[in-house]
């Protein structure tokens, strides 16, 4: 991360501390005005309207108080349903969760590992593919998400079918 991201971060994590929310993840995208400075908060009831006036403070913060040079568009969002996962504590927070990881070489014979992530630590995660438990380091991760699985809801009136 560039120290101007660094500091960006301590900056914005503050700033939501005190807002009781989490900063979950900052990444700039882009280049010359083109840059988009992505912004993802967590916590709880984070909505469209309160991530709205999240920005707005984000914004005036940003403007009065960061090293940011040049023209860029500030996009606050929450993690959403698919959460991606870059850092460890992201790993961390998803144990138990359905997880795709994309990896850079193959690990038993494939790059696509879809399980249930069970451990993770500061070198990689351990993901459940299948009933085998399969180890990636994270030097080794392209990508990874949580999935989110749409379960359809029974019929009002119809009983649960018995096994």
């Amino acid at each position: 991360m560039s120290d101007v991201l660094t500091s960006l971060e301590e900056l914005i994590g503050n700033y939501l501390g005190a807002e009781r929310l989490e900063l979950d993840d900052l990444e700039m995208l882009g280049q010359g005005s083109g840059r988009i400075l992505r912004v993802v908060i967590d916590g709880a009831d984070v909505g469209v309207d309160h991530l709205a006036e999240l920005s707005r403070g984000i914004s005036r913060l940003l403007d009065h108080e960061s090293d940011l040079d040049g023209s860029y568009t500030l996009e606050v969002t929450s993690p959403g349903l698919e959460r991606r996962l870059r850092r460890p504590a992201h790993y961390s927070k998803s144990i138990g969760k359905e997880v795709t990881v994309k990896t850079r070489v193959e690990i038993d014979g494939e790059r696509r590992h879809e399980g249930t992530l069970i451990a993770s630590d500061e070198d990689g995660l351990l993901v459940d593919v299948e009933g085998e438990a399969r180890r990636i380091e994270f030097d080794q991760v392209k990508s990874a998400r949580t999935v989110f699985r749409w379960e359809r809801a029974p019929k009002p009136g119809k009983k649960a079918a018995r096994s």
